[in-house]
């Protein structure tokens, strides 16, 4: 740009400008060629209403040119709060307000950006579709307003704006609620769930953003705010694990028959009937992460009960050690009196006597113990810590087999229990894997027909 003309755009200096036309008629067409900036940008800049005039006069297609910057005229004039500007840029053509500059970003949003309400209010009045427009980022005039803590252009927005932007998301899925609590602002939370401003249920409250965060949530998770907590809790707020989805069955007019005998069978059902069904899990009303805490405490009940019972057998262990002659190993002797077999303290009284009881005892007892180990590691993926209680859970089963192999007399059956529980604890999550998938697959039924 020529350093004159530039000078008097600085200055405002009509009557420069004006000189300088005559000098040279050309001049405002070589600026379109000699950069991104114009003059009109630079009058814009300074809040010279009359230089501004007689640019638009002179090269109105001025008023859609971006600066160097990715702002136009309007988006300079509108940051700056100059109403009069703006009103004369709207006069050229009021879908300016849609000329899209850095992020995609309008003059609309540059007011909101600085709290420019006047400025606000012109170009709503211009063209009111614009505030629908978004940002490069998916953001909204409301999150601009929210996320910039501009308040009142906040409230004007709510006044202006359809209902269905105050649930529009931005690219992390975030509403104005999401950003309204994790920036912990009071005021915008409280207008948005006020019924008196908002209508009840227009506001999704439970809605999740991108990582699967609800408001609440996201509140929670910036240490909280109790004031705001109990204003979200009040308009039905949860977290994400705590929402329940509804089924509503839809129903067939031609099954209306059906519906009244299924009817007459629950009302002809016993009142056992009744409360097992409404005990028994329902995955339309349980939540997942309530099934999956209780399913860790059975599967801890059950390690523990297992791991006690294999410690402390049925008949309890030897208290003495006893080794008869080798020739002499019955537990009966000659003149009917009872002899114990040979044993050593500590190991089970069970497996010496009832051998093959004991043998089915160890089997089950440890199958148990193992599956409960494989749900207790199931049921925490994606735990902290997974690699510890990981070690913790082979510390435990190793303690489990060392105490097993030296309360069991016989080698043999102390051999065949280090093949089982090997074979249980490597094998286990194929066998299951694969019990499952087969229990899921649809029974063939054949029917022969005469």
């Amino acid at each position: 740009m020529d350093r004159r003309l530039r000078e008097a755009a600085q200055t405002g200096d009509v009557h420069h400008l004006q000189s300088l036309i005559k000098e040279d008629p050309l001049l405002l067409r070589e600026v379109s060629l000699a950069g991104s900036e114009t003059p009109l940008h630079i009058a814009c800049s300074g809040g010279h209403l009359e230089f501004m005039k007689e640019i638009i006069h002179l090269r109105p297609e001025f008023a859609r040119e971006l600066n160097q910057d990715g702002f136009s005229p309007l988006h300079i004039a509108t940051a700056n709060g100059d109403t009069e500007i703006v009103k004369e840029l709207l006069n050229v053509d009021s879908k300016l307000c849609l000329v899209k500059g850095k992020d995609r970003r309008i003059p609309l949003h540059s007011a909101v950006i600085k709290g420019r309400g006047h400025v606000m209010k012109e170009l709503l009045v211009a063209l009111p579709d614009s505030a629908e427009e978004v940002t490069a980022r998916g953001k909204t005039c409301l999150h601009l307003a929210v996320k910039n803590h501009q308040f009142e252009a906040f409230k004007l927005l709510l006044d202006n704006l359809k209902d269905d932007l105050l649930n529009k998301k931005d690219i992390q899925g975030n509403t104005v609620l999401h950003l309204a609590v994790s920036t912990k602002q009071y005021e915008v939370v409280d207008m948005l769930l006020d019924e008196n401003v908002v209508s009840k249920g227009t506001i999704e409250v439970n809605s999740l953003n991108k990582k699967g965060l609800t408001p609440l949530e996201v509140l929670l998770e910036e240490s909280g705010d109790r004031d705001i907590e109990e204003i979200l809790r009040a308009s039905g707020a949860l977290s994400a694990e705590n929402l329940q989805v509804l089924v509503i069955p839809v129903q067939d007019p031609s099954n209306e028959q059906s519906s009244r005998a299924q009817r007459r069978d629950d009302g002809s059902r016993s009142n056992s009937e009744k409360l097992l069904d409404f005990f028994k899990y329902d995955k339309t009303k349980d939540c997942p992460g309530k099934v999956r805490d209780t399913l860790l405490v059975i599967a801890i009940l059950i390690a523990t009960a297992t791991y006690q019972a294999g410690f402390n057998p049925p008949g309890g262990l030897w208290q003495d050690t006893y080794s008869p002659d080798d020739d002499n190993n019955s537990s009966t002797s000659h003149d009917g009196i009872v002899v114990p077999l040979r044993h050593f303290a500590g190991q089970s009284v069970m497996a010496t006597s009832y051998p093959f009881s004991y043998g089915l005892f160890l089997v089950f007892n440890s199958l148990g113990f193992s599956v409960s180990l494989y749900a207790i590691n199931f049921l925490t993926i994606g735990f902290p810590l997974q690699l510890e209680l990981q070690v913790s859970l082979v510390a435990l089963a190793l303690t489990y087999i060392t105490v097993m192999l030296c309360i069991i007399p016989y080698w043999v059956t102390g051999f065949f229990f280090v093949f089982i529980i090997i074979g249980f604890l490597v094998l286990l999550p194929v066998i299951l894997v694969k019990l499952r998938n087969y229990c899921k697959n649809p029974r063939l039924v054949l029917r022969f027909i005469n």
